[in-house]
């Protein structure tokens, strides 16, 4: 998927398989590698949009996506205490299927149009949201979390970011404002698919690899089923855009889902929730520095807003009255 966030989430909610183990030179690459692809994936999507239309740069991903994942559950065969590979029970790959429509095919059809008319930078900042459209979702549709005061104040901070980003006072009605509202409607869907995974999903035997496979798989299956309406139309390849549809595919929406699980399982998941901060900084600056797009002091200035309100929504940083109920009780 496009985010760091995503997988993150969805792997707290699944059977870890163990305690964090260790804190090598291979954990910090994989992390590192996970948040330079995540972040890039708006450049490469920039760059594929110039030779081929958005829904089928959300197909491409989603099926390359797909593919690779299949590949590493059918070489690694991973199992969770001796079950079998993939879970057997229909409801299960029904559940699949609505997180698959909701964490990757309507997310990546909204990221790929909304880049239409909003900078990739622009798209990186606003993907960040998707922390405080979990916490909302998790809270107010499922009802699988509960917020305390400081962790309330974490989601109206982080609305008041993206109220910044967006800078209502200045952005015209039309293009640029229906593609940011395009981009919170992406965050919004991983938001409800983190809840609907919590409520559903969590603590099934499923390995943390089939888990990301069977999401992106059944997301891939639906776009396959909806070829005729998605891939069609003209095509005008050139080797940057078969190049950032195979990063994007393969990388960004494949294997950065396993180093990130290989983070998950070596820090935990609160420490590898951390690449949410990496992604969007690399995403402004490649779209800064390669593609020259232009970047407001708001959108920054928002961005960190953002930042410091998914910080308190987390509960990594905590108001002092909170902080002093919370050792009084």
């Amino acid at each position: 998927m496009t985010t760091g966030s995503t997988t993150t989430t969805a792997a707290t909610t699944m059977t870890s398989g163990g305690a964090p183990r260790r804190r090598g030179i291979r954990t910090w690459v994989q992390f590192l590698a996970a948040g330079l692809v995540w972040g890039a994936s708006f450049l490469f999507m920039a760059v594929a949009l110039t030779g081929i239309s958005f829904t089928q740069v959300a197909w491409t991903r989603a099926v390359l996506g797909g593919l690779t994942l299949g590949l590493v559950v059918l070489v690694a065969r991973p199992r969770v205490g001796g079950g079998p590979v993939l879970p057997r029970q229909p409801v299960v790959w029904l559940h699949f299927l609505v997180i698959g429509v909701l964490g990757c095919a309507i997310p990546f059809l909204l990221f790929s149009w909304a880049q239409q008319s909003v900078t990739s930078s622009l798209a990186s900042i606003l993907n960040a949201t998707t922390p405080i459209m979990t916490a909302l979702a998790a809270t107010l549709a499922f009802r699988v979390e509960r917020l305390d005061a400081s962790r309330w104040l974490g989601v109206l901070v982080g609305i008041a970011g993206v109220v910044v980003i967006i800078a209502p006072w200045v952005t015209e009605l039309g293009g640029s404002l229906a593609g940011q509202l395009a981009c919170l409607g992406a965050t919004a869907c991983y938001g409800i698919m983190f809840g609907y995974t919590r409520r559903f999903l969590s603590g099934r035997p499923i390995a943390q690899t089939t888990f990301a496979f069977l999401q992106v798989g059944m997301g891939a299956v639906v776009m396959l089923l909806l070829t005729p309406i998605l891939a069609v139309g003209p095509v005008a390849l050139d080797l940057p855009i078969v190049a950032s549809l195979a990063v994007l595919g393969i990388f960004g929406t494949g294997l950065a889902y396993v180093w990130n699980i290989g983070v998950i399982r070596d820090w935990g998941p609160t420490n590898a929730s951390t690449v949410t901060y990496v992604t969007p900084v690399v995403g402004v600056a490649l779209g800064v520095l390669v593609l020259g797009e232009p970047l407001s002091w708001n959108e920054p200035l928002g961005a960190l807003v953002v930042m410091l309100g998914i910080l308190l929504a987390q509960g990594r940083v905590r108001m002092p009255l909170a902080r002093r109920s919370a050792t009084a009780a």
